[in-house]
């Protein structure tokens, strides 16, 4: 993953917040380096990261995958038969062409992250600017590892790359450390 931001998508309301989203959907927008990890993996976590065959409470909280292109749109359409075959189940996520990304507000974005204090303050210095913390990459990654993702020796090669103090990066293997030995599995490899 290059970088994670929360939004909203889908909808025609001009300016969409949360408290005023109108039809849109509350998404995250996903940019990768096709070069690291293809789209089909992608889908394949996505299809993994949720229940598909869940009706959908409300528009603001449906899930859905929004295409860019005519490929995009031939391969989501495809994992979900796949997905739809191997449950034996109709699936309820929807696949949509994407017509725009409204970022939401700072408050929301790296949930993970934003519950470790101290890890926070860091990213607080290095990233005073709000827009460059949703933008950073680092904030994505470790956002990510604290979620649950990703590898421990993923994250220990990368640790430096990310600008935090050497307390931060001892905090945050042991966090992701002890995720690990609680959890056996990883929806990422």
């Amino acid at each position: 993953m290059v970088r994670t931001r929360v939004g909203y998508a889908g909808g025609s309301t001009k300016d969409p917040s949360y408290h005023r989203i109108g039809d849109h959907t509350e998404t995250v927008q996903v940019d990768y380096d096709p070069a690291l990890i293809s789209y089909e993996k992608l889908l394949d976590v996505f299809w993994k990261s949720h229940d598909p065959t869940e009706r959908p409470w409300s528009r603001q909280y449906q899930v859905v995958i929004f295409f860019h292109n005519e490929e995009q749109r031939k391969l989501a359409l495809q994992s979900r038969d796949r997905t739809a075959l191997s449950r034996g189940t109709e699936i309820r996520t929807g696949i949509l062409p994407y017509t725009g990304f409204t970022v939401a507000e700072d408050y929301h974005q790296k949930f993970y992250l934003r519950n470790d204090y101290d890890l926070m303050e860091e990213f607080r210095r290095i990233y005073p600017d709000p827009d460059k913390f949703t933008a950073s990459t680092a904030a994505a990654r470790v956002n990510g590892y604290l979620g649950g993702y990703g590898t421990l020796e993923e994250l220990e090669r990368e640790l430096d790359s990310y600008g935090l103090s050497e307390a931060g990066g001892k905090r945050l293997l042991r966090i992701v450390a002890d995720a690990r030995t609680r959890k056996s599995t990883c929806p990422v490899p």
